[in-house]
C-alpha cells in the first residue's frame, strides 16, 4: 500500500485526518477487519456510458456527430476519464468495504439518478442491508440537454441526487451492537431539524393509541423539551427558491444545505464538490463521537473537513494526483483556521 502522504500539519489535524494516495481497492485490502465506524463517500456516477467504450486511456477520441457530443461524452462527465463505474458498481469492492466496517457500521454513498440502481445493487450484493434512500434536492442544477428538433431535447433539468444508506449486519440486537461496537444506530438527536418559534412539532400523546407506532417509537409522539425540533427526514434540500416553493411554509421539516460555494470549494479543481454542511450532517448521522470515517473516493476531501469539524477521525483515499494536492491544500488551510493560540 502506498505510504500515507505527510501533510506536515500540526498534530491536532494530522492525527485525525489521513490521506492515503492510490487505488482505493488496494488501500482497502491492506486495512484490518472491523476497523472503521462509517463510510461517507461520493463515488463517480458513471453518467456517460459511452466513456466506458471510447474514453479509456490511449483510445482515439470519438468524433462522430456534427455538434461534437460524442467526442465530449468519450471524455466522461465534464471531461473526466475517472467517471466510470468499474469500482463503485462492483460488489467485490463493497465486500471489502463490508469487511473493514464494524458490525452495524453504515455506508452513505451519493449516486446519480440514472445509475443509482447499479450502486445500490452492488452494495446490497456485497452483503449490506439497504436501509433507506435519501434525496438531496436543489434548484440550481445545470441542464445538459441537446436540441434534436423543434421543441425537442434529450434531458431534463437535474434537481436532486439520491443517496444510498446501507448498514452492515449487527451482532445480536441493535442495542447490544451499539454497546459492543458503538455502531448500529443513527444519531437522531444530534441531527434533528430546528423549527421556527411557535411551530408545534409533535402531537399530544393519545393514551388510547400510545402503542400505535410501537413502544420503540413512542418518542415521536412526545411534547415538551424537544418541541423545537423535528425528527430528521430522508429528504435534504439546498434552500433555493425553487425547492422552497415546493414546500411552502414547511421548509423547516427538512435539513437545509446550500450547494457548494466558494468556501466549500476552497480552490479545488474537482467538478463535483459537495457542501461541507451537508457532509457534516451525514457524518454526524452515522458516525459515533470520535469514530473513524472512511471515504474511498475522497475527491476534494470534503468528507475529511466535515469529519474534522464534527470531532471525528477520517481516512481519505484518492487516486488522482491533482485531487491529492487539493486535499493537502484544503486540510492545510483548515489547520491554519483551527490553530489554537498555543500552537
Amino acid at each position: 500500500m502506498p505510504k500515507a502522504v505527510d501533510l506536515t500539519f500540526h498534530g491536532y489535524v494530522a492525527d485525525r485526518v489521513r490521506l492515503e494516495p492510490g487505488d482505493c481497492r488496494k488501500v482497502l485490502r491492506a486495512m484490518p477487519d472491523n476497523s472503521v465506524d462509517s463510510v461517507v463517500t461520493d463515488p463517480p456516477y458513471a453518467l456517460v456510458s459511452i466513456a466506458k467504450r471510447f474514453g479509456k486511456e490511449g483510445a482515439a477520441p470519438a468524433g462522430f456527430g456534427s455538434d461534437g457530443a460524442y467526442a465530449r461524452a468519450a471524455r466522461g462527465f465534464m471531461g473526466q476519464t475517472w467517471d466510470t463505474g468499474e469500482t463503485a458498481f462492483a460488489a467485490a469492492f463493497w465486500a471489502d468495504v463490508l469487511r473493514v466496517l464494524k458490525p452495524g457500521g453504515h455506508v452513505v454513498a451519493f449516486a446519480g439518478t440514472r445509475t443509482y440502481h447499479r450502486l445500490a445493487v452492488a452494495i446490497e450484493d456485497a452483503g449490506f442491508e439497504i436501509r433507506d434512500q435519501l434525496g438531496w434536492l436543489y434548484g440550481s442544477g445545470f441542464v445538459k440537454s441537446h436540441r434534436v428538433g423543434e421543441g425537442l431535447g434529450t434531458a431534463l433539468k437535474p434537481a436532486w441526487e439520491p443517496i444510498v444508506l446501507a448498514r452492515k449486519a449487527v451482532e445480536g440486537t441493535v442495542a447490544g451492537n451499539v454497546l459492543t461496537w458503538g455502531t448500529g444506530g443513527l444519531s437522531v438527536e444530534t441531527c434533528r431539524i430546528a423549527a421556527p418559534d411557535g411551530v408545534p412539532m409533535f402531537r399530544k400523546r393519545n393514551e388510547k393509541s400510545k402503542n400505535t407506532f410501537g413502544d420503540g417509537l413512542n418518542g415521536s409522539n412526545r411534547t415538551g423539551a424537544q418541541a423545537a425540533t423535528r425528527w430528521p427526514a430522508n429528504v435534504l434540500h439546498d434552500g433555493s427558491d425553487e425547492v422552497l416553493a415546493a414546500f411552502p411554509g414547511r421548509e423547516s421539516r427538512f435539513f437545509y444545505a446550500a450547494k457548494a460555494g466558494a468556501w466549500d470549494r476552497a480552490g479545488s479543481e474537482h467538478p463535483t464538490v459537495k457542501p461541507v454542511s451537508l457532509m457534516r450532517w451525514l457524518v454526524r448521522l452515522v458516525t459515533p463521537p470520535g469514530g473513524l470515517v472512511l471515504d474511498p473516493f475522497a475527491g476534494s476531501g470534503t468528507t475529511g473537513t466535515a469529519a474534522y469539524l464534527e470531532g471525528r477521525r477520517c481516512v481519505l483515499v484518492e487516486r488522482e494526483a491533482a485531487y491529492q494536492r487539493d486535499i493537502e491544500n484544503r486540510l492545510a488551510a483548515l489547520c491554519e483556521a483551527a490553530r489554537p493560540d498555543w500552537a
